[in-house]
């Protein structure tokens, strides 16, 4: 066995069973686990996802919002064991794959389009 295939064999064992379903631009809340000494709470990151990256175990995506004015984003991995669950609220309409153009953006103008469900 080479390297490659042993790095492989490693990273499907840390994949989840069924990662999350979202897209770029959709309005999602982000459920962490987080230790306090023994005791073990659920929080809440809500926001836009401005982008994806990564493959595999290594697969990541930020997500944006605004915190008293000022724009806040956090990245996170998919395959994570300290993600709880990912709750999509809204899915806007995007034309491009990051989203970075938000940044420049305040008030209402950081809105996107919702898409339609169908």
């Amino acid at each position: 066995m080479n390297q490659a295939s042993i790095m492989e064999l490693v990273e499907k064992t840390s994949l989840r069973e069924n990662p999350p379903q979202f897209e770029i631009g959709d309005t999602v809340d982000v459920h962490l686990k987080i230790l306090e000494g023994a005791k073990e709470r659920i929080q809440v990151f809500s926001g836009v996802v401005i982008a994806r990256s990564g493959c595999g175990a290594k697969e990541m995506f930020m997500v944006r919002r605004i915190v008293a004015g000022q724009g806040v984003e956090r990245k996170f991995p998919v395959h994570s064991p300290r993600i709880e669950k990912v709750e999509v609220k809204r899915s806007g309409v995007v034309r491009r794959a990051k989203l970075y153009f938000l940044r420049d953006r305040v008030g209402k103008a950081v809105r996107l389009k919702e898409r339609r469900r169908s």
